[in-house]
């Protein structure tokens, strides 16, 4: 799999824009306005990034008054990439997506962690496993319903009180007993 794409994937901010421009192309303008937490330096220098790794185009340039305003689409087909890993049942590429997934977690649980104002009980924050039994069937059943749950939630857009929150959810291989 493309290593650019899973460091993308696995951060939290490359990964919320990416999956904007996803939806459809998009300009820097509309980015900064649909993700206000993000500062517009980090935006730019992070779309710049994005493009240099190939996981990003430029597909039009336009004039809007003195400026050459930039429209971005996505120059990388995920599902392609991921399907072809899944259909050549490539173990070390799927460990080392599942590694950088692991990774941007610890990532951003240590930047929380650092910060001098966290109220984990306020904050939201937690984690927790949960075993549970279940057909290959039903998983796919309750991952579908769990993408359905959290859709309108990735619509919403930043308030004070709406800050941009990451969820992790990971479905193990069977455990052999």
């Amino acid at each position: 799999m493309h290593e650019k794409l899973m460091e993308c994937l696995t951060n939290p901010i490359k990964c919320k824009l990416f999956t904007d421009i996803e939806a459809g192309q998009t300009t820097a303008k509309k980015l900064a306005e649909t993700n206000k937490n993000i500062p517009q330096a980090t935006l730019y220098r992070y779309l710049k990034k994005m493009v240099e790794d190939g996981i990003l185009e430029v597909v039009e340039e336009r004039q809007v008054r003195n400026v050459r305003e930039k429209v971005y689409g996505v120059a990388i087909d995920v599902e392609a990439e991921i399907e072809e890993m899944i259909a050549n049942n490539s173990g070390a590429g799927y460990l080392s997506l599942f590694q950088q997934f692991c990774s941007g977690l610890q990532t951003e649980f240590q930047a929380y962690a650092a910060r001098k104002d966290i109220d984990i009980l306020q904050d939201g924050s937690g984690f927790r496993l949960m075993p549970f039994y279940a057909t290959v069937e039903e998983q796919k059943d309750l991952a579908r319903k769990i993408w359905e749950l959290i859709k309108p939630y990735q619509e919403q857009e930043p308030t004070p009180d709406r800050q941009m929150r990451n969820v992790a959810i990971v479905f193990t291989p069977p455990t052999e007993v």
